[in-house]
């Protein structure tokens, strides 16, 4: 993807969602034939139906398969983090991601029970994005540079793509861009995060508020909004979904955070996550309101609130089954299966 990522200005990135590829209808139309003739009830597999089908539409093949899946963790500091919006330091952001270079993560586990490559791509640890409620938190070049490296994370290759994120004070950038993007105010977007007392989320939800009526006059549209009140990690995971998409590969997205990036280029095109499932709902109260919003359901809801593409890891096996499903089985006329009636 290095050729589609040499972008660096915001119209280019314009440009690009003038341009998304559309679902491969034939691909759709061959997955839908052979379900319809599997050993079973029609809709009795339930979403594994839909995603088998899924696959097959953004992947352009049929069958589908899950191969070679690739979960790419973005990791940033925010500025905001010195704000005290957080449970932890923004230092703790470097020694996870030690913990990931080194194997002893959640992500990790889940990534090696899946058969999964796990890549963790670190983001000027050391210079934390400005403190967006005073500034903007990146100018357009820092925003567009985090952009162009997330669409290099989509290698050639890939049929499933998960995506993560690490970086103390995201969650407050998260709930920010909603705001921003989606209306409504902080209140309604902002959780605890990393397990926040009521005095902190108090003054989280006020420096959000804060940094929507500063910027107002300059968030003109959704990338602007990312540039102010977002973060590189989250410019990152917005630029590997388009990236992705311009590749025609399915992309899973993890929590609050991740899919608040993605929803960036929602608030562009509706249709620019149409190659997106997300992958698990946090129990970041903005996440249920985010999924209302963008017409997304998760595929599974386990109560996680982690990041780091835990959820989106673990969300590969049920896409492996969907495969092994849809493959697998039998059709009534190979078995000596009576059809429906």
């Amino acid at each position: 993807m290095s050729d589609k990522a040499v972008v660096a200005t915001f119209d280019e990135i314009r440009g690009m969602m003038k341009e998304l590829p559309g679902p491969d209808t034939m691909a759709a139309a061959e997955a839908a034939a052979r379900q319809a003739q599997l050993t079973k009830p029609a809709g009795s597999l339930g979403r594994l139906e839909e995603l088998a089908e899924w696959l097959a539409t953004w992947q352009g093949r049929h069958p589908a398969a899950v191969e070679r899946p690739y979960t790419a963790v973005f990791a940033a500091n925010h500025g905001i983090a010195a704000r005290g919006v957080s449970a932890y330091p923004a230092e703790v952001t470097k020694q996870m991601v030690a913990n990931f270079i080194h194997g002893g993560a959640a992500v990790n586990q889940l990534c090696a029970l899946g058969d999964v490559d796990l890549r963790v791509y670190e983001m000027a640890l050391d210079e934390p994005t400005a403190d967006f409620s005073e500034t903007p938190a990146m100018t357009e070049e820092d925003c567009v540079r985090a952009m162009a490296y997330g669409m290099m994370a989509v290698e050639d290759g890939i049929d499933v793509l998960a995506l993560g994120e690490m970086g103390i004070g995201n969650t407050t950038a998260a709930a920010a861009l909603c705001t921003v993007l989606f209306g409504g105010s902080a209140v309604d977007w902002t959780g605890r995060g990393t397990g926040i007392d009521d005095p902190t989320l108090s003054r989280k939800i006020e420096l959000i508020d804060q940094a929507s009526e500063r910027h107002r006059s300059i968030m003109t549209d959704p990338l602007e909004a990312l540039r102010c009140v977002g973060g590189l990690e989250l410019a990152a995971i917005a630029g590997a979904v388009l990236a992705a998409r311009m590749a025609r590969t399915p992309v899973l997205l993890d929590g609050f955070a991740c899919t608040a990036a993605a929803a960036v280029l929602y608030a562009i095109d509706p249709r620019a996550l149409d190659h997106c499932k997300v992958a698990h709902r946090s129990v970041e109260p903005g996440h249920q309101r985010l999924l209302d919003t963008i017409s997304q359901r998760s595929l599974v809801d386990f109560d996680m609130r982690l990041g780091e593409g835990s959820g989106a890891a673990l969300a590969i096996l049920v896409l492996k089954a969907a495969c092994a499903c849809h493959s697998g089985m039998a059709t009534f006329e190979e078995a000596g299966v009576s059809g429906p009636a």
